[in-house]
């Protein structure tokens, strides 16, 4: 397998769990990829030690209060250092980036995408709420710009690559695998006193924390579900969502003729991270390999929608359409940071997302600055409630 060239990689959101793996990802195979761009928001140390390290041509911190520190440590070296949103919004249309990584977290990761999409860059997708805000836009942005998104997360890339070859071939219906993170089988009961330390204990995966929460309340596997919606064409009577807790298998398509596909293998991000730095090539790695008599027996189950409330309001939200996304994440992103700070309990949080979908004014065909305004007023809303002030 050759390539012509060496991909210049930015990655957005370097210091986070995709993105330092990313980059081991380059680290191991320096004749095919370069890094161009790393971007961070809070990291200083860990992204000044990954600029010094792989040298890229641009370093953007988006919390200006921290550009001095960056900056100084980075003054020896042949690095442009830039700081703010803006930065972070521009540094994805560079000429010299070959493909972008949205390894960002949340909505902060909608505005650089989108930029980068406009500019005609091809987009490894790792931030999953770029297409449960704005999917409609993005997805048609991508088809005038002629832009591939190519997943990362472990369930669509997995979709992704059972759908290669296939593209001709009516999908009759995918199944997301969900390992049911570390509250499967819990009793809304027992789920009363259960603390962050608890929730933050993934039994599969190794994660940040507010993809680790999400995990726990489902809510990842809801923003999933919308995302597959916009990444593959697909209503909500063509996704389901299988509970799977070996995660061996990815995900799987069915097609019309009832056969179907499934992606398998040890979970680890760094495969589906590389296969989509390096479509349309596979590239030979020494990741571990999955032996099938270490796992002579899997299993799987129905998620329980009525304990895990937060993947039936993920379906409502695809389904009603509009802005109601953004609203679920929003609210989302707003009563996760709550939790993490001890200010509500687990099952507080869908109460207070399902309160703040019911409250903030709908708009079925939202323009990005409809969206822009509904995060906004969605935060405050969620905001208030986590408080108890409305």
């Amino acid at each position: 397998m050759t390539f012509k060239m060496k991909k210049k990689i930015a990655i957005l959101g370097s210091t986070g769990s995709i993105g330092t793996q990313a980059l081991e990802v380059i680290e191991q195979n320096p004749e095919l990829f370069e890094v161009e761009v790393l971007t961070a928001n809070n990291s200083v140390e860990l992204l000044i030690q990954q600029a010094k390290k792989f040298q890229p041509n641009v370093v953007v911190i988006a919390n200006k209060d921290n550009y001095r520190l960056v900056s100084d440590a980075l003054e020896d070296e042949d690095i442009k250092v830039y700081a703010g949103e803006e930065a972070l919004n521009q540094v994805a249309e560079m000429d010299t980036i070959d493909m972008v990584l949205t390894a960002m977290v949340g909505y902060s990761g909608l505005l650089p995408t989108y930029n980068a999409v406009k500019a005609g860059k091809p987009i490894a997708l790792a931030n999953k709420e770029t297409l449960v805000v704005a999917g409609e836009i993005i997805t048609k942005a991508a088809r005038e710009k002629q832009v591939d998104l190519l997943p990362v997360d472990s369930e669509h890339s997995a979709i992704f690559q059972c759908l290669v070859g296939e593209f001709m071939n009516p999908i009759e219906k995918i199944y997301l695998t969900c390992s049911g993170g570390p509250f499967r089988g819990k009793t809304l009961a027992e789920l009363q006193h259960v603390t962050v330390d608890d929730a933050l204990a993934h039994p599969n995966w190794d994660m940040g924390a507010k993809i680790t929460i999400d995990s726990a309340t489902l809510m990842n596997k809801g923003f999933e579900v919308i995302e597959a919606h916009w990444l593959f064409g697909l209503p909500a009577s063509k996704i389901d969502v299988i509970v799977h807790p070996e995660s061996i298998i990815h995900s799987i398509v069915q097609f019309e003729d009832g056969s179907m596909k499934a992606q398998m293998g040890l979970p680890d991000m760094k495969l589906p991270i590389q296969y989509s730095m390096g479509f349309p090539n596979r590239i030979k790695n020494n990741f571990p390999r999955f032996n099938f008599l270490d796992y002579p027996t899997l299993h799987f189950e129905q998620p329980n929608t009525e304990i895990f409330r937060n993947l039936a309001l993920a379906f409502a939200a695809m389904e009603k359409g509009g802005n109601m996304p953004c609203i679920l994440n929003a609210a989302n992103e707003i009563v996760v940071e709550a939790f993490l700070k001890r200010k509500i309990s687990f099952l507080q949080m869908p109460e207070i997302i399902e309160q703040a979908m019911n409250k903030v004014d709908f708009v079925n065909q939202p323009t990005l600055n409809d969206l822009i305004e509904t995060n906004n007023e969605t935060r405050t809303v969620a905001q208030l409630l986590t408080e108890n002030k409305i």
